[in-house]
């Protein structure tokens, strides 16, 4: 493994290779086809091997891959999401989410003079040092508290708190007076599994933040252009001080990107002195897929017609559970859904950790027999792409219903 979400530890059995994809779904070494609500954990929101994409890449193949200096590509996109997002008026990209995270958490401590960053359990930030506690995606799917070589000097500077409580947060900023430099946030937790935020717990973090003299941080690398063209911010109509992003915009190549307001990305080297530098960053690969992508996103009605179908899946998937007495609950924003094998509610991770994860386990085989592939951990998201058809979902659903039936039966 590459990484270890690709594992299949906390379901059993051996991993599957994948060979080839191609619209809603992919194809493993031994030929074998599967719908895929994995879709690359995020990025192919279009589905895999969009022939204008491919064409887009090809195209720019043949005219160099790689240049060590701008292009005009790295300039167009980055209009394209500084138009979708109105916060971000300066962005510099980077080559994954783990990058962008670290960078933007060196940026809110340079800009407030400030050590410590504010996180909540379950959300995950990638695997730089600050962000390595209580983690979700595989430290939970594993779970791994915390990660060996991170020294407790780092450690200590990360605050953790329950997610969808503001009433912590508040009580953190009272313990660490004018001590802390940002609040990291998944505006919509997709990491311990899929997790609304609260009425209000986004607005309140909001005012606590600006009040106490810090920086908040929307990780949007899983939700931006996902839920929304603007991301989470424009569903909730916040304006956050950085964002993080990635998935999307590199129409599934490697690229992320933080930006926000000017005065904090002026201090980044070379306008500042905050150092961050990637001999890939802007790759013209990535910038070209992510260009045709986000053109596609501009279509009229592509979210509506995106969440119409994907809230038919989950909505489906409640009914087997409600109509049956499953044990189990369904958590969905956009096109992102999460069954847990909880009764429920799940609204943190203490909630979230509550899941049955043997029974996801028996579930997850019962669907990949019948030819649906899905994260192979309770903790991760479903995502739908807008190359499933009714016809998949309507597929899909009759498979939960028997994979269900099958589950709860062992």
């Amino acid at each position: 493994m590459n990484s270890p979400v690709r594992a299949f530890r906390s379901v059993g059995g051996t991993p599957l290779v994948m060979t080839r994809g191609a619209g809603a779904r992919i194809e493993d070494a031994d030929g074998n086809s599967y719908l895929d609500y994995v879709g690359s954990w995020g990025p192919l929101i279009l589905g895999h091997a969009l022939p204008a994409v491919v064409a887009a890449v090809t195209y720019q193949a043949a005219r160099g891959t790689s240049f060590g200096m701008t292009s005009e590509l790295e300039i167009e996109l980055a209009r394209m999401i500084a138009r979708a997002m109105p916060s971000i008026e300066m962005i510099r990209f980077v080559s994954s989410g783990t990058e962008a995270a670290m960078s933007a958490a060196r940026v809110a401590r340079a800009a407030t003079g400030r050590s410590y960053l504010v996180k909540f359990s379950g959300c995950y930030h990638g695997h730089a040092d600050p962000f390595l506690s209580e983690a979700g995606s595989g430290l939970a799917t594993l779970g791994i508290p915390g990660s060996p070589g991170v020294p407790e000097a780092i450690a200590g500077l990360t605050i953790n708190l329950p997610y969808n409580d503001s009433e912590a947060v508040e009580r953190a900023f009272t313990r660490y007076p004018a001590r802390i430099a940002a609040v990291f946030v998944e505006p919509i937790a997709a990491n311990m599994g899929v997790v609304a935020p609260e009425e209000g717990f986004l607005q309140n973090l909001r005012e606590i933040t600006r009040r106490e003299g810090a920086l908040l941080v929307f990780d949007e690398v899983i939700t931006g252009f996902r839920v929304a063209h603007g991301g989470a911010q424009a569903l909730y109509e916040m304006r956050p001080d950085l964002t993080i992003l990635g998935k999307i915009i590199g129409g599934g190549l490697p690229v992320a990107a933080y930006g926000g307001r000017r005065d904090l990305m002026g201090l980044v080297a070379p306008l500042g002195q905050v150092y961050q530098a990637g001999t890939l960053s802007g790759n013209p690969l990535a910038m070209r897929a992510g260009i045709e992508t986000l053109r596609k996103l501009e279509s009229p009605g592509f979210y509506e017609a995106l969440a119409a179908r994907s809230k038919k899946l989950t909505d489906g998937i409640a009914t087997i559970v409600a109509e049956h007495g499953y044990p189990a609950c369904v958590n969905a924003a956009g096109s992102l859904g999460t069954l847990f094998f909880t009764p429920g509610p799940v609204r943190n991770f203490e909630e979230a950790k509550r899941a049955d994860t043997a029974k996801y386990a028996k579930f997850f085989w019962e669907m990949l027999e019948r030819g649906v592939f899905l994260a192979p951990s309770q903790y991760e998201a479903m995502f739908v792409s807008a190359a499933h058809t009714d016809a998949d979902i309507d597929a899909t659903l009759s498979a939960c219903a028997e994979s269900l039936a099958a589950a709860f039966a062992a």
